[in-house]
């Protein structure tokens, strides 16, 4: 699910992958919140789903203020923006159950110290995992895509309970 306050730009290059999609516009708002979250799995249609991503609107700032009534939150923090940025947007690093620190392959370009960006984090959220990740030399995915697929085990499990 894609959500943007008007565009649907992101949804168009989601489906050329051939991935299904939804586009979900916020109408000016700056988040989203459950019940937009469940109007838009029964428009995705959950139907042989094992796995759901809600991509919010993309802030710092709103996005986490509202229960979207996720299974688990994940920010990805890039390395151009600074690894002072759990500092600056403390409650979304709050919230998250995992951290992507992505354009890992960047930090030599920037002034960027990742020990400190995780030392950042840990102080606003002790539990969150923290996956330095690149998307685009793909180190640190194999990481990322194990802990989305045990916490997908761990939500179907919940679900059986």
């Amino acid at each position: 699910m894609e959500a943007d306050i008007d565009s649907d730009v992101d949804a168009h290059k989601i489906r050329k992958e051939g991935v299904k999609v939804i586009q979900l516009h916020t109408g000016g708002m700056c988040h989203l919140d459950a019940e937009m979250t469940r109007q838009g799995l029964e428009g995705l249609g959950i139907e042989n789903l094992d796995l759901a991503i809600l991509e919010n609107v993309g802030n710092l700032v709103c996005p986490a203020e509202f229960d979207t009534g996720a299974l688990a939150n994940v920010a990805i923090l890039s390395v151009p923006e600074g690894d002072d940025k759990p500092l600056k947007y403390p409650l979304m690093f709050q919230v998250c159950d995992v951290v992507l620190i992505n354009k890992i392959d960047t930090m030599p370009y920037f002034d960027f110290n990742l020990e400190v960006c995780k030392e950042n984090i840990r102080k606003r959220n002790p539990k969150a995992h923290v996956i330095p990740i690149s998307a685009k030399t793909g180190e640190g995915m194999k990481e990322w895509t194990e802990w989305l697929r045990s916490s997908c085990q761990k939500g179907k499990s919940t679900e059986e309970k």
